[in-house]
């Protein structure tokens, strides 16, 4: 497996040369939702005390997938930017193959999914298992629970990362989910691109998203839980 339970990543934001925050993207440990082992994933976000002062961010996603990683179970999004305010719930019924979103209790009609859909944040843990080369396109059902599209992700090449002296070879990854909210939303005129370490692990190492105001991106500071990778 390219992730197990215990993998810690933590990035380093920036909006431009701007330093605004810091992600941290975890596998926490096997759980069990409605009775199923589970995975469960989580990526948490924060700005710093100077960027507090005018835009204060505070986002926490938590998602289960069933531990074969076939399907997603439960997806939660708090989130807090600037006065933006949200309290999201999707909820999985795989018996009628549907999903539902629930912000701050309002309750949107459910939407049919097919089997093997994810949610915005297990969907880049399941790309993550597959051998990647460039080229290639991964393709897989995404929900928020107010839509279904297919999610795809492109292979664009391999590319070389410098993470303070080391160069490290990577896979240049772009997803798109444009009419999902999560994980990889992109804004009118945005790109998502991921640069992944081309070796069995395929660990996140830049995250950039190109957008009408600039570039904002997030670049990996410390691994943590990850046998047999070196990031020093």
């Amino acid at each position: 497996m390219p992730f197990s339970p215990g993998e810690r990543l933590t990035f380093r934001l920036k909006w431009g040369f701007i330093p605004v925050g810091e992600a941290v993207l975890e596998v926490n440990p096997v759980t069990t939702f409605n009775g199923l082992p589970s995975y469960h994933f989580s990526v948490s976000a924060k700005s710093n005390a100077f960027v507090d002062i005018f835009y204060k961010v505070r986002d926490q996603i938590d998602a289960f997938a069933d531990i074969g990683m076939t399907r997603s179970l439960h997806y939660r999004q708090k989130q807090r930017e600037g006065s933006t305010r949200r309290n999201i719930t999707v909820y999985f019924d795989w018996e009628n193959n549907q999903a539902r979103h629930v912000n701050y209790g309002e309750k949107r009609p459910p939407v049919l999914i097919p089997p093997g859909t994810f949610d915005p944040l297990s969907v880049f843990y399941f790309a993550r298992l597959k051998k990647m080369a460039p080229g290639q396109v991964i393709e897989r059902w995404v929900t928020d629970g107010k839509r279904c599209v297919v999610g795809k992700g492109k292979v664009v090449r391999r590319d070389a990362i410098q993470l303070g002296e080391r160069s490290v070879p990577t896979l240049l990854f772009e997803p798109e989910c444009k009419e999902v909210r999560g994980v990889f939303e992109q804004s009118p005129g945005a790109r998502i691109e991921v640069w992944l370490t081309d070796d069995p692990h395929r660990i996140p190492v830049r995250i950039k998203s190109k957008v009408i105001v600039g570039s904002f991106v997030g670049e990996l500071v410390a691994v943590e839980g990850v046998e047999g990778f070196d990031f020093q």
